[in-house]
Order: C-alpha cells, then structure tokens, then sequence
C-alpha cells in the first residue's frame, strides 16, 4: 500500500486497518484469531469480579455526579408557546341594577347638639339648614319648641334630599319623668310633610352596646376617668363597687390602673350625649399598689343583681367606706385641736372635705331617725341600721329625705354644706354603736359579706370566663396610650 505510510501489523489485532484516501468507511474483515482473547477476558473477569464491579459503580456515581453539576448550568432555549385571550366578561342584571340605581332616593344626614344658647336660628344653621319657614316653626310650634327649651346636650340630626332640602329634624334627649329617666328617652320629629311641617314626640326604650375603657392615675381619679373617656356616671359605679375594698381618700396612688367593662346606652343606635344616659357596669378591675381588685355583675335566678369578685363573694358590704364618691379625709377619728374651741379634743367621727351641693349617700340600708336642725351639727340626718347601730351625717346644706322613710345603701340624703358649727364646706359623719362612737373607716372595712349561692356557682363561672376576655382587651387600650404618649 503506497500511499499508507504506516503499516498494518498482524500481530497487533485490535488496530483498525489504516484507510487511505481511496478506502470508504465500510468494515474490514481482520485477517488474525480471536479466540485466544476472548478467553483471556474471561479467565480474567472470574479472578477479579468484585473490583470490576466496584470499578463500574465508581464510574456511574461519577458520571451521575457530574451530570448533575452540569445540567442546571444549561439552559432550555426552546420557546415557550404564547398565547393572547380576550373575553368580553359582562354581569348579569347590570341594566336592572343602573334602574333601580337611578330610582334609588339619596338622603343626607348632619348631626350636633344643641346649646344653652341656641336660637332656632343658629342651631339650624350648625346643620346647614338655610330655611326660614322651618326656623319659623321650631320658634312658635309648642311641641318643637321643646327643642330650645331647657338644658343644652339634646342630639339633633337633619336629614335632607339629594337636592339638598331639609325633609326632617329629630331631636333626642333624657326623658322629662324621674321614674324613665335610667329606661327611657324622648324623641321629638319634625317632619315636611303635605307642604307643611308637623311635630311629634315619643318616649322610647333605650337600647344598649358594651364597652370598654382603661386609664392610670397621673394626678386625681377623676382626670384618669375623664382622660380615658369614661361617662362620669360609669366613674361614680367603679368607686361604688370597690369602696367596700379601698378607700378613695387614702389609698390611691399615683400609677393605679382601672380597666371597665360597661354597658353604653344608645337612642336609636346612637349613644346618649348626656351623663345620665350611661348604663352598668359589667365588669371592672382596679389595680391598686400592684394589688388587683376585680368585679363582675351577676344576676341571681331571683332577678336581683350585684356585684361579686372572681371568688364568688359579694362586694356589697353592710356599709359603704365612705358617705360621698369623691371627696377627701380632712379629719379622722382622732384626737385633734378643736378650731372652734381651741381645745384638744376627742373626733368622734371623720370630715369629709367636698365642695358645697356635693351630693352625700347612705352608707348602708336603714330607716331614718331624725332629718332636721340640731344645735352645732346645722342640717343632720340620722339614720337607724339594726343591731343598734346607727350614722349621722351633719352641716347639710339641704336634707332630700324625711323622718321614718326607708334608705337605701347609696341613696341621696342631702348635700354637703357649711350649716352649724363649721368653719368651711364639708361632711361631719359619725358611726355608732349604741352610745359609742367608732371609727366609720374601721367599721365598713369589718362589715360582712355574702358569698354567691352554692347552686348559681356554675353560671357565675361562665360569666367571669366570658367577661375576663373582655377585661383583657381593656387593658391594652391603656397600654397603647401609654406608648402614644
């Protein structure tokens, strides 16, 4: 083969032939034996079977480990298919809906309370209302004039068209009879109506809607309960309920915490504006020098409710620690100089420092003995608790109750004056058993306690449960105004 340099050796059998360039690609027949090959491979492959083997598992791993090394770097350059939809999507009824749209009425509200000054005028004005037949009307009607009579704090609401005439006023305030005034409210409508204005008053049923509030005391109780939003009727209960368990007076300290679980009362969904509309008090805890204090209202199958703490006892005590909600200790029960003798002399009672007119409670039920003038005591009232015990409650500047009539614990009796032997406003309040005088703070901290009935001790327990969460809710409100501040 002239053209191949290289040449094709017999005793080389497994080298291919070399192919000039003249030769095609077809296979050669190879012109040596290769039976003697075959056997050796297999001769070969018997005596080393375990290291081929592991030598063949070598191989795969290695070309599994290399195959996934290498096939994230690839990337996949077939397109991916496209495709654009377009449907016209349309609700069903939107004709029927855009016609009763249209034949809707729209009306508008405006809302304020009225003031002791108010002129129909510009109370109506306030509303946006620029209408001198209905000024004219609330002026001379003798039921719309209800609207300007009296204190201010009524609720008003206008409501007007859509071309923006007034159709109707309704004013909402406290009811005008003592006996409906914690149930009931007045609603007084004035209406357009036949080309004419009309007038109609009702007396309705308040409804009611729970809420919650909490505060700290910085400086005085009633800037924590007035900061954190509490009707002062609420902040009179919380001192009623924990005055059998601290004494206002003595024992609030700067950092104390309430939280207030209680019911707001509403005049057609809306809350009252006025104090006396706020409604119980559900639940309530106060924290006082780190010491809790919790109460929860709970009704007995009888109807009749009150308050207990979480361990089931009442917190009505026989007597109350203090004859009025919020005053301050300007003489215990003591020795002290007399101001007016100039003498040291035995107190037999404690004075209350209130300013004049603060209204003065019973501190326990009892039946009054004397309600009259008496010597150096001004205006006294004097009342007979059982077991010979008895309280007097002297320099009234005016007496609301009568000699034999029932008194309730917290009923009115009067109010604070300067009557008789006194040198300024306040309280002189005694306790006695007997002929003897005690201590009133002693005594109502050692009057007794109901516990809650065996059989009502399952139920009561629900309502802790439920009203605890509620509580705790309370709590962060005042702890997310903390942080505001």
């Amino acid at each position: 083969m002239p053209a191949c340099k290289a040449r094709c050796h017999a005793d080389l059998p497994l080298m291919p032939p070399c192919l000039g360039p003249d030769h095609t690609d077809r296979p050669t027949a190879l012109n040596f034996d290769t039976e003697p090959v075959l056997q050796e491979l297999a001769s070969f492959s018997q005596r080393h079977r375990l290291g081929l083997v592991a030598a063949a598992v070598v191989a795969l791993t290695g070309f599994a480990l290399t195959a996934v090394a290498v096939a994230p770097l690839v990337t996949d350059a077939t397109p991916v298919a496209q495709r654009l939809v377009s449907e016209l999507v349309e609700p069903q009824g939107m004709a029927q809906q855009l016609t009763e749209l249209a034949a809707h009425g729209i009306t508008l509200n405006r809302s304020d309370i009225t003031r002791g000054t108010d002129t129909a005028v510009s109370l109506l004005a306030r509303l946006g209302v620029n209408d001198p037949v209905a000024a004219a009307f609330v002026r001379t009607d003798l039921t719309a004039r209800q609207l300007l009579s009296g204190r201010g704090g009524k609720m008003v609401q206008a409501q007007f068209d859509a071309g923006g005439q007034l159709e109707s006023l309704v004013a909402r305030f406290p009811s005008d009879k003592p006996e409906q005034l914690k149930t009931h409210f007045t609603r007084l409508a004035l209406s357009h109506e036949g080309g004419r204005w009309v007038s109609r008053t009702a007396t309705v049923a308040y409804g009611s809607q729970m809420r919650l509030a909490s505060g700290t005391i910085r400086s005085t109780l009633f800037a924590a309960t007035d900061e954190s939003g509490l009707p002062e009727g609420v902040a009179g209960q919380l001192t009623e309920i924990f005055s059998t368990d601290l004494d206002f007076h003595r024992q609030l300290r700067q950092g104390d915490t309430f939280s207030v679980v209680y019911e707001a009362l509403t005049a057609d969904g809306e809350p009252v504006a006025w104090n006396e509309g706020a409604g119980r008090v559900a639940a309530a805890e106060f924290v006082n020098g780190g010491k809790s204090y919790k109460a929860v209202w709970f009704a007995a199958a009888d109807g009749r409710g009150g308050y207990y703490g979480v361990d089931g006892r009442s917190k009505r005590r026989t007597f109350l620690a203090s004859p009025m909600a919020f005053s301050r200790i300007t003489s215990g029960f003591a020795m002290r100089m007399h101001p007016l003798m100039q003498t040291w002399r035995q107190h037999n009672g404690v004075d209350y420092g209130a300013p004049q007119g603060t209204p003065v409670r019973a501190v326990g039920d009892g039946v009054v003995d004397f309600a009259g003038w008496r010597s150096g005591y001004g205006n006294v009232v004097e009342i007979m608790h059982g077991n010979n015990r008895s309280t007097l409650y002297a320099h009234l500047s005016r007496i609301d109750v009568r000699r034999g009539q029932r008194a309730e614990q917290g009923q009115r009796l009067g109010a604070v004056g300067q009557t008789g032997w006194a040198t300024g406003p306040h309280l002189h309040f005694e306790f006695r058993v007997g002929n003897q005088h005690q201590d009133p703070l002693r005594v109502a901290k050692a009057s007794e306690t109901v516990p809650l009935d065996a059989s009502a001790r399952a139920r009561f327990g629900d309502v802790v449960r439920s009203v605890q969460t509620k509580l705790d809710v309370a709590e962060t409100l005042s702890s997310r105004r903390a942080r505001v501040e």
